[in-house]
């Protein structure tokens, strides 16, 4: 009789791979580091291969421990996607846990708008919410650590679909004593002839501003850059660069703001919101009931 691994020793795997550490990956699964320990050594006995190179302070996975390992995550959300579908046939859309990662250009300026509205409409969803860059979500999701994401698109995805749910104009931020304060929008060229700030590396709204408003990446004022966008707006308040804000945060950032200007651009630039999950999962209508919710009144 065939000897299969189980769904348990794989999930330790996954844990390990992730980890790299015997003792955080016991951890993580809620168990003894001895317990794991074992339970690794007793599936690389049924397999047949060393999955794991031993040391006293660290772990490092073989090529084929890798391999394997990027399987067995596949049969864990294969397997949860089975109890997925057993408990949908018997709940009612967006009811039950789920977990939404967002964004930190979002997540502060959209949440607060639309989670009553929600929680009244789907008084049964349990959601919680994680709030990172893009490309961390996006390895979350795909790992099977979140439902969905928030995101601004484009963003190159594999395994992922989406749904749109409305574009965010941006808008030209600059010190009320800019040359191009007082008017009533701003042009692409007069932008990049400008000290544009934007956010550091890593964070999708630069990408998504600069190819929005077809600027090259050299665009940006060499000096400075930011990690949040209230940095940035205290950077445009000090008259250090002038920025681009998507609407859906400018109104909050501007709220109290002596000497920030704000008009719009011409042409209009904008990124797209809208709601990602793994292609696989059996939860597609309900996210795109989510993708509704989520979408304000006044962009709906």
């Amino acid at each position: 009789m065939l000897h299969l691994p189980s769904l348990k020793q794989l999930q330790y795997l996954m844990a390990l791979e992730e980890t790299g550490h015997f003792g955080k990956a016991a951890s993580q699964c809620n168990v003894t580091p001895s317990t794991l320990s074992s339970s690794i050594k007793e599936l690389e006995e049924t397999l047949g291969v060393q999955l794991a190179e031993r040391n006293n302070r660290s772990v490092m996975m073989t090529a084929l421990g890798l391999e394997i390992t990027n399987r067995a995550r596949a049969l864990i959300q294969d397997a949860e996607a089975i109890m997925e579908i057993a408990k949908a046939a018997s709940r009612t859309p967006l009811s039950g846990k789920m977990t939404l990662g967002v964004i930190p250009t979002i997540g502060p300026y959209l949440l607060p708008k639309v989670l009553p509205a929600l929680k009244t409409t789907y008084p049964d969803l349990q959601l919680y919410l994680i709030e990172d860059q893009t490309e961390q979500l996006i390895t979350r999701l795909k790992r099977g650590e979140i439902d969905a994401a928030l995101l601004a698109l484009p963003y190159e995805m594999e395994g992922v679909s989406t749904a749109f749910m409305f574009n965010d104009y941006f808008q030209f931020a600059a010190n009320a004593n800019h040359s191009l304060a007082r008017q009533k929008s701003v042009t692409l060229e007069e932008l990049a002839e400008s000290d544009l700030l934007l956010l550091a590396e890593g964070h999708c709204l630069r990408e998504h501003a600069l190819e929005a408003c077809q600027l090259p990446p050299r665009a940006q004022a060499d000096n400075f850059a930011a990690t949040s966008l209230p940095t940035l707006i205290q950077m445009v308040i000090a008259n250090m660069g002038v920025t681009l804000l998507p609407t859906l945060a400018a109104g909050s950032l501007a709220s109290g703001a002596e000497n920030l200007f704000l008009c719009p651009l011409d042409p209009p630039a904008y990124r797209e919101i809208g709601l990602a999950w793994r292609q696989a999962s059996h939860r597609t209508d309900e996210f795109h009931l989510l993708a509704a919710a989520l979408t304000p009144n006044e962009v709906s």
